[in-house]
């Protein structure tokens, strides 16, 4: 089992920068296949990116590819989101999410654990 603890949300101007952290209790945490993930108020959850246990592979959605980036650094148990060029239509919480199951996957319901969350607002 693992827990995980998203950091590092706020508010940034349009066109800012934000690095996400997520942070997950447990010594097996290179097992694990890493996602985020968001929701807009009124919105369902989407994928935004995913990245292997490993590190050597990672997906983003069409809508933040070239601009935000998984990375994660299993020595000190944590996946990072960086988030270049927001938007507002970024504005969101955003979820950390871990599974054993797949080596990445884009599909929420594949995830096993996941964090409570942390807020960005992108907004001048």
């Amino acid at each position: 089992q693992v827990q995980l603890v998203e950091s590092g949300g706020g508010l940034v101007q349009p066109g800012g920068s934000l690095r996400l952290s997520c942070a997950a209790s447990g010594r097996t945490f290179s097992s694990y296949a890493m996602g985020w993930f968001r929701q807009a108020p009124g919105k369902e959850r989407e994928f935004v990116a995913t990245i292997s246990r490993g590190g050597g592979s990672t997906y983003s959605a069409d809508s933040v590819k070239g601009r935000f980036t998984a990375v994660r650094d299993n020595a000190k148990n944590t996946v990072y989101l960086q988030m270049n060029s927001l938007k507002p239509e970024d504005t969101a919480i955003y979820y950390c999410a871990a599974t054993l199951r797949y080596s990445t996957t884009y599909y929420a319901g594949a995830y096993e654990y996941w964090g409570q969350g942390t807020q960005v607002t992108v907004s001048s």
